[in-house]
């Protein structure tokens, strides 16, 4: 059995604030510099609807549900200053879920 968890959030960007989103939640943005900070961080996922210009869903991996949690903990300021920041940027959030990875499947 896994211990492993992720969950999903989808986001509705403003359209004069695509790139600027796009930027703070991708691979080399704020989120991801502060997640690296904590024990326990696998990676991220920044996905862009195709068919639906400025929404967008982002994955985020980490080893354990506990591992997040603690980094919620360690570093809920600034996990609430960045929060406030992605805010701005969007005209919605939606926590999608969370999940249990099961694998990647490959071809």
């Amino acid at each position: 059995m896994t211990n492993a968890y992720s969950y999903i959030w989808e986001y509705i960007v403003a359209a004069d604030s695509i790139d600027e989103f796009e930027k703070l939640y991708g691979a080399s943005g704020a989120w991801v510099e502060l997640f690296r900070r904590a024990d326990g961080y696998v990676r991220t996922e920044l996905h862009r609807d195709r068919n639906h210009p400025g929404r967008y869903i982002t994955v985020d991996y980490w080893a354990s549900s506990k591992d997040h949690a603690n980094f919620r903990t360690y570093f809920a300021r600034e996990f609430e200053e960045l929060d406030r920041f992605g805010e701005n940027l969007t005209e919605s959030e939606s926590f999608l879920g969370e999940f249990t990875p099961m694998g990647v499947l490959h071809r």
